[in-house]
């Protein structure tokens, strides 16, 4: 069925959104569970267990498969949990003060069902009590979907050391827990394309079509660009899979890792999805019905269109009203402004407090992730108080426990974490030994354990410890939560996206296009401070590239904020400065290069 809203809440670390559907799912608001993290969903689903007094039955690990089962486990639960919710939303009365009354004040007030609502108001006896029926029928839950990150898929072992098939990797796992579940909801991929995982869809039949058409376990990409999203397209296209929705997310401008592009920006993006929307639709249309046909299973439903949605940054009704009529989008993501809203997001009150309280300039892109991939950080969090504490008390690293991000084989036969304290002494002591420069230890000792870090705060929001007392919490907001600073009830915050009422927020804040750019501009500058020293013409090539994609975009928003009446495209003028002058020093600093070498 269609959205009965036009934002969804996009999955927030390990833990910020893993309960997420039992706060706002019965609202008809959809939102987005991560099941990377097996113990985390296990500990979540006996909490839940207990707290609407269901019996509990842990599933250890010792059992076969437990990481896939603990996922269903979860999820069944969640939906099972969501279903009794709505019933007895259903079964209220329309007093103006009961669930099913917020579900429909939380509607945009031009939606068909908020007017009806509205209609109670000056009706009564059989017309009131029609109206009220129609109502009641039109209630439904949001999507409780599912995020698996590709680039998270660590291969395992049994107990004797033996490695496992492929299928039991994190990721394989995670994918197949959601496919033996009961929802009928989608699964975001995101990090890129993961042809295993990818390829290992194509096993389960939730993720096909039916003879009516019907596909109950849809596949949602995350995607930074047209190209990107193309390419995965045509590849789940090959083996039958459809893709339900490309969810385009700013490079810079989001919560948690940041994948830049090289210099696209958003609005140009968005542009090129625009022009070229029909052409994949019907590019990825023929591919997957031709890959049906030939493998004997019932077709796409005809007229079927994957939606295009954008999230990364957004602040105003305004932003999301004209990024969905200007690029025709179906819908826009607000992630980083609910960690503020305690009614849609589970966060402990010491991290918002500490988000409340953060400068500007606590929010900022850092080398915390053992991925290898710029990570959006909070300075004040009581995750990198940890971290700092661990390093002037001579004990720098994590316990690596759950071992979801180990990776690294380069002192060891089999991986650790670049974030584990196994590997930052070895490291430590290389610096000792003059073996690596400061800058070098400075950046590995910048690694934090985001296993623990990102979903201790789901556990301490229900007043709960988490496994080994480790409850320091790393926050990963957007650069934009840092002009939310107070606490929103979730009627308020749903109201500010649908233009209702405007949120208190700093009067600094940029338009989500202008602080997108800014992001890109140092982000670039920060690159060429980084490899100063090793400059060469194949860097400079890139700078060059990067340089040039951001200044196509600068022209795009000139006229695009001269057509649509944006406001000032003056706004613009500095930033194309500022890629002159950075210009300028790529040339000066290869002549200092090419002087010395002469």
């Amino acid at each position: 069925m269609p959205s009965i809203h036009q934002f969804h809440i996009p999955v927030m670390g390990l833990g910020f959104t893993i309960d997420s559907p039992l706060k706002v799912a019965r609202f008809g608001i959809s939102s987005v569970v991560s099941v990377v993290d097996d113990q985390l969903l296990e500990d979540m689903r006996k909490i839940h267990s207990r707290k609407n007094q269901l019996s509990f039955i842990a599933i250890n690990e010792s059992e076969e498969d437990f990481k896939a089962k603990r996922t269903s486990a979860y999820l069944n639960l969640l939906n099972d949990l969501v279903k009794e919710q709505v019933k007895q939303l259903k079964a209220m009365p329309f007093d103006g003060h009961s669930e099913i009354c917020q579900y429909f004040e939380l509607l945009p007030e031009t939606h068909p069902y908020y007017q009806i609502y509205r209609q109670l108001e000056c009706s009564n006896g059989g017309e009131r009590k029609a109206l009220e029926s129609q109502l009641r029928d039109a209630v439904q839950p949001g999507n409780i979907d599912v995020n698996i990150m590709t680039k998270v898929d660590k291969l395992n072992e049994d107990k004797e050391g033996n490695a496992l098939p492929r299928e039991f990797s994190d990721a394989l796992s995670a994918l197949r827990g959601f496919a033996n579940s009961e929802l009928n909801a989608s699964v975001v991929f995101s990090a890129g394309l993961n042809p295993s995982l990818y390829s290992y869809a194509a096993n389960f039949p939730g993720f096909f079509p039916d003879h009516e058409g019907n596909i109950a376990k849809q596949i949602i990409l995350k995607v930074s660009d047209y190209r990107s999203a193309l390419i995965q397209g045509k590849f789940l296209a090959k083996k039958g899979l459809w893709v339900s929705e490309f969810r385009i997310e700013s490079g810079l401008n989001c919560g948690g890792h940041a994948f830049a592009t090289d210099g696209f920006l958003a609005g140009p993006i968005l542009q090129e999805f625009k022009e070229k929307r029909e052409e994949l639709t019907q590019t990825l249309y023929s591919g997957c019905q031709d890959a049906l046909s030939s493998s004997g299973r019932p077709g796409l439903s005809s007229g079927i269109v994957p939606k295009i949605t954008y999230q990364g940054g957004l602040g105003t009704a305004a932003e999301a009203n004209f990024l969905r009529q200007h690029y025709g989008l179906d819908g826009t993501g607000w992630g980083s402004p609910f960690l503020l809203v305690p009614e849609a997001t589970s966060v402990d009150d010491d991290t918002r407090k500490r988000i409340i309280e953060a400068k500007e300039s606590d929010f900022y892109l850092s080398a915390a992730s053992p991925l290898g991939v710029p990570f959006n950080n909070l300075r004040n969090s009581s995750g990198e108080e940890q971290r700092k504490r661990r390093i002037e008390k001579n004990r720098a690293g994590s316990p690596c426990y759950k071992k979801y991000l180990i990776s690294n084989t380069e002192f060891t036969e089999k991986p650790i974490c670049t974030a584990s304290r196994q590997y930052q002494h070895i490291q430590i002591k290389a610096h000792a030994e003059g073996k690596i420069s400061s800058d070098v230890l400075a950046g590995i000792l910048a690694k934090d354990c985001l296993c623990e870090g990102l979903g201790a705060a789901a556990i301490l929001s229900e007043g709960e410890n988490p496994r080994r007392n480790l409850s320091a919490v790393t926050i990963c907001p957007g650069p934009n939560l840092a002009y939310f600073k107070q606490l929103f009830s979730l009627k308020e915050m749903v109201g500010h996206i649908y233009g209702k009422i405007d949120l208190p927020m700093s009067p600094n804040r940029p338009h989500v296009f202008v602080k997108e750019l800014q992001l890109y501009v140092k982000y670039l500058q920060n690159e060429l401070s980084a490899c100063r020293n090793e400059l060469n013409e194949k860097k400079v090539s890139y700078f060059e590239k990067f340089s040039e994609n951001l200044q196509k975009g600068i022209s795009y928003y000139k006229n695009l904020w001269e057509e649509c009446e944006l406001g000032e495209s003056t706004v613009f003028e500095a930033w194309n400065e500022s890629l002159e002058l950075f210009k300028a020093r790529i040339s000066g600093i290869m002549q200092e290069k090419a002087l010395v070498s002469h």
